[in-house]
């Protein structure tokens, strides 16, 4: 792992490739929420030939359902959702130019060939730290299917997001990477 990468929003296809697995990175600018339920939708209007409800080109999702906000915060907690419940859904957004997602836990072969074929990345936010990811948001707008509740996809502003590379756009695998060196002992 080497220094802290600077990432701002939107995601381009270079900043994505330049991208290695292990690095630490903070994002901020804008990046949306979504789940399995808001994810089927959205794969749903691609096949039907529609418009997305939202923009995602070049942009990064973040699978997270996050708890109401208190006084004086944007949300609540806001800790990742296990990625793998994307994994049917993925490969159509990446291909349609979604650039980043964010989650926690292990990828389909499917969604890492797509992420190869299309310069995409997979960022680790780490469980149990939801408080301190929340800190980060500084603003949370529901934009298209409010009626999923907190599976609803938002637009969240955020400053100095952490999150950590774990598969980066050439396939490489963080999590299998640092396993290796154990393995050998």
């Amino acid at each position: 792992m080497g220094d802290v990468i600077r990432l701002a929003t939107p995601l381009t296809e270079e900043a994505a490739r330049s991208l290695k697995a292990g690095d630490i990175v903070l994002i901020t600018g804008t990046i949306y929420t979504g789940r399995d339920a808001a994810h089927k939708r959205l794969v749903e209007t691609l096949e039907r030939g529609e418009e997305l409800p939202v923009e995602l080109k070049n942009q990064i999702i973040y699978y997270v359902g996050p708890t109401p906000a208190k006084p004086g915060q944007a949300v609540g907690s806001a800790g990742p959702t296990t990625s793998g419940r994307m994994d049917a859904y993925s490969p159509r957004l990446l291909d349609y130019g979604l650039r980043g997602m964010i989650g926690k836990g292990y990828r389909s072969p499917e969604v890492v060939e797509a992420m190869k074929r299309n310069g995409c990345v997979y960022f680790a936010a780490t469980g149990g730290a939801a408080a301190l990811i929340a800190k980060s948001i500084k603003a949370y707008e529901v934009v298209a299917y409010p009626d999923l509740l907190s599976e609803a996809i938002a637009k969240l502003t955020v400053e100095d997001f952490p999150a950590i590379v774990v598969i980066d756009s050439e396939g490489r695998n963080f999590y299998e990477e640092g396993q290796k060196q154990y393995r050998q002992l």
